[in-house]
């Protein structure tokens, strides 16, 4: 038994195992998609094949579609030799829940996996009136044409300088097949960013816009096209969550003992971890703004919520502010401290667990409720059901990188609300205040026992360190004054922490664990 389409043919041997297959004509639907495409993803990894891909999948099955996603990588071109080619489009879905029940899924409404590199056949796609969207999980970096210094990358530079018709980037690559779709034809359009990065769809207008503009600036695109972006082509910002880690080896020997071969994870040149199956948790989000100028699959029939933008970027600040990203950030950092490698390891920690539940009580009382998700329902879900699942192994060291990018947006927000209402004291923060001051000592770089460890790559280390030089492990006194600069940091933490009177309290916080060896356990156990 492979991932193959002529092994899947021999259905009751599949579904003797229990793994679901398509309920449609695989063939017809390859063969509508080549006639009518409607929808081009960007971004061939695994939480396209086992998110998005299993959406279509979904309508495909429910006759509510008739043509496949075409996927085209941008980035890794190893995965669509190795992934896509080599096991014929398809991709197994494994969904593994806390007590490690595999519900497995064979996806193939993914049509054909392109490299983004083939531009021509992609231009030849993007002419077609039947396309109704591009969509992109290209991760965050994916977007960015400038530095931080706000000039453009070499990359965006050379892109503009040379045109149209050589793009390398992936906003200059959407800027190329929306210029050729402009020139034949003017059909409408819709880009949707589906990457997990807060007010997605405006990064990816504001990227392809700058491609452009600068083309018509050294005339090698007319005016025209700016019109056509500015009406006929649409950015709706979306909310996409769910939790699709790298291949586990735990599901591949269990496919493997359930008799499919060829299961084997491969690293591709460029480190991506990737395998023909894709595991992740059950649960899901993604919301769209409501707005396909050249129509759009029916999506909200396989879950999604299309809606309008302000209850899109709602969504988002729930969930990046209150219910899912403060709680991993505060794993995160502590967990670095305390030596746990895996988030689920944490959460069954007593000390652990009972601050990310404070850390959401605190944040419930001024959660931006979206109308579409109950709040207090997805937090539950968030540190019962998905956080403890040991089948989606994350590392608290990989979701502590970057904090200092963060900590204004999952904390900040928080304590700002406090600040403006009538009825709440930011004194009683002290949950926030204990992940914020954890973060600074997980700076120190040195664990609860004194021993050094290896921080998470953050675009802040070296200006934090200088700020932190000389305080002293065991030496509590060496902190006095020191956090000064940081906590009233606007640009860090999007406030002035002693104006909001909170400063004081992460102050003791962060001192009481430098007391020595243990003096982080003491204080979460306080």
């Amino acid at each position: 038994m492979k991932l193959k389409l002529d092994s899947i043919k021999d259905k009751a041997a599949w579904e003797q195992l229990g793994i679901k297959l398509p309920q449609y004509d695989i063939d017809d639907m390859k063969s509508e998609t080549k006639k009518n495409p409607e929808w081009v993803h960007f971004g061939a990894g695994n939480i396209f094949r086992g998110f998005i891909g299993s959406l279509n999948q979904e309508l495909l099955n429910k006759r509510l579609a008739k043509t496949g996603i075409i996927a085209a990588e941008t980035f890794d071109f190893d995965v669509i030799d190795k992934i896509y080619s080599e096991y014929d489009n398809l991709t197994l879905s494994v969904i593994m829940d806390a007590k490690s029940n595999l519900t497995a899924e064979v996806l193939a409404g993914i049509a054909e996996g392109v490299k983004a590199s083939d531009i021509d056949y992609l231009r030849s796609i993007s002419a077609k009136p039947s396309l109704k969207m591009f969509s992109y999980t290209i991760t965050e970096k994916g977007y960015a044409v400038t530095g931080t210094d706000g000039k453009l990358t070499s990359l965006a530079a050379a892109d503009i300088a040379n045109g149209p018709s050589l793009p390398r980037h992936a906003m200059s690559i959407t800027a190329s097949l929306l210029y050729h779709r402009y020139q034949n034809g003017s059909y409408p359009i819709a880009a949707v960013s589906m990457d997990n990065c807060s007010h997605n769809g405006e990064k990816l207008r504001s990227a392809v816009m700058t491609i452009a503009e600068g083309w018509v600036e050294n005339g090698l695109a007319e005016q025209g096209f700016i019109d056509y972006l500015n009406s006929k082509v649409s950015f709706p910002w979306s909310m996409i969550d769910k939790i699709t880690p790298r291949p586990s080896d735990k599901v591949k020997s269990q496919l493997d003992a359930m008799g499919i071969e060829g299961m084997e994870p491969i690293i591709t040149s460029k480190g991506t971890y990737i395998a023909p199956f894709v595991n992740a948790e059950a649960a899901q989000y993604l919301v769209i703004e409501d707005s396909f100028p050249n129509g759009r699959p029916t999506l909200e029939k396989a879950g999604v919520f299309m809606t309008d933008r302000e209850t899109v970027n709602k969504s988002e600040t729930m969930k990046v502010t209150t219910c899912l990203n403060p709680l991993h950030t505060a794993l995160a950092v502590y967990g670095c401290m305390l030596g746990f490698t895996s988030i689920w390891e944490e959460t069954a920690d007593k000390d652990l667990n009972r601050l990310i539940h404070g850390i959401a009580a605190e944040g419930i009382k001024v959660v931006v409720d979206p109308g579409i998700i109950n709040p207090k329902e997805f937090v539950r879900e968030v540190i019962e059901d998905r956080l403890p699942n040991p089948n989606i192994p994350d590392m608290p060291q990989r979701i502590a990188t970057d904090t200092s990018q963060k900590v204004g947006i999952r904390y900040g927000e928080t304590i700002k609300a406090y600040m403006e209402s009538d009825t709440l004291d930011t004194r009683n923060l002290k949950s926030v205040s204990k992940a914020i001051a954890g973060w600074l000592r997980y700076l120190l770089a040195v664990d609860d026992s004194g021993n050094s460890f290896e921080r998470s790559a953050d675009p802040l280390l070296n200006e934090l360190d200088k700020k932190l030089e000389g305080i002293k492990f065991g030496k509590p006194e060496t902190a006095d004054g020191r956090l000064h600069d940081i906590l009233s940091d606007t640009a860090i933490f999007g406030i002035n922490l002693y104006e909001a009177g909170i400063a004081g309290m992460i102050e003791e916080y962060f001192k009481k664990m430098l007391e020595g060896p243990g003096a982080v356990r003491k204080l979460l156990a306080e």
